[in-house]
């Protein structure tokens, strides 16, 4: 397939996909959506609501036992483990990917692969920061067969748990790690190459969308644009960039 037919087949794909949530009550994007904003150099950190940390810790245990050993999607049928995700509960910056692989089905827990281990050199190495301050999550809690792509039906049935884990951790950032994760905040079917780097919203909280670090497994020339997308990230937060 020609690259030109691969961009087409993938837009028809979204069409799709976007029909097939709006029948199920899900408008995308919302009305009354804002658009996306462009990235911007030096941002105020957003105010935020804050809780004890008890509390966030509490609620967020309360959203797991919601999800119990779930069987409200065809997924449930092939999982090993449920991966609810891990991480501080009061973080102030929150990772959003697709869902879990061969290695979190089996450890439960997120980003614990190839992938995660790159995830984990972005967060230590390049923003130095530590993963146990951060919180990590996927759209899907079980993993889809053959690593294959989420299908609306599964976005659907595990959306509610991922809201309440953001309403319980009331981060200050989310970084929406690759297609999916990015389309699922940011409620658009804009390609991924078109959306990292330009800064959006999730019900008040800004959203990055950047790369997945699987696709900078297999494309290290996008490292660097990761990293202009983490420095803004910290720029939020208010914290300093490394090397500058």
């Amino acid at each position: 397939m020609s690259d030109k037919a691969a961009v087409v087949a993938d837009l028809l794909a979204h069409g799709r996909f976007l029909e097939e949530l709006d029948t199920v009550g899900v408008v995308w994007p919302p009305a009354g959506a804002a658009p996306v904003a462009a990235s911007v150099e030096s941002p105020s950190p957003p105010a935020a609501a804050s809780a004890p940390t008890e509390d966030r810790a509490a609620a967020l245990a309360a959203v797991r036992a919601d999800l119990g050993d779930c069987q409200r999607c065809r997924l449930a049928g092939g999982r090993k483990t449920i991966v609810f995700g891990q991480g501080n509960p009061e973080a102030e910056l929150m990772f959003v990917g697709e869902a879990p692989g061969a290695d979190e089905d089996e450890q439960g827990l997120a980003f614990v692969g190839r992938a995660g281990q790159l995830l984990t050199d972005i967060i230590e190495k390049g923003m130095k920061l530590r993963r146990a301050d951060v919180f990590i999550a996927n759209v899907l809690k079980c993993r889809p067969p053959g690593n294959r792509n989420p299908e609306a039906d599964e976005i659907l049935s595990c959306q509610p748990f991922l809201d309440a884990q953001i309403r319980a951790i009331q981060p200050r950032v989310i970084v929406g790690l690759g297609k999916f994760g990015a389309q699922f905040l940011l409620k658009t079917a804009e390609p991924i190459t078109r959306l990292r780097g330009r800064m959006g919203e999730y019900q008040g909280i800004p959203v990055m969308p950047t790369y997945h670090p699987a696709y900078l497994l297999r494309n290290a020339s996008g490292k660097k644009d990761v990293w202009e997308d983490m420095k803004v990230v910290l720029r939020f937060l208010g914290r300093p960039i490394p090397g500058e």
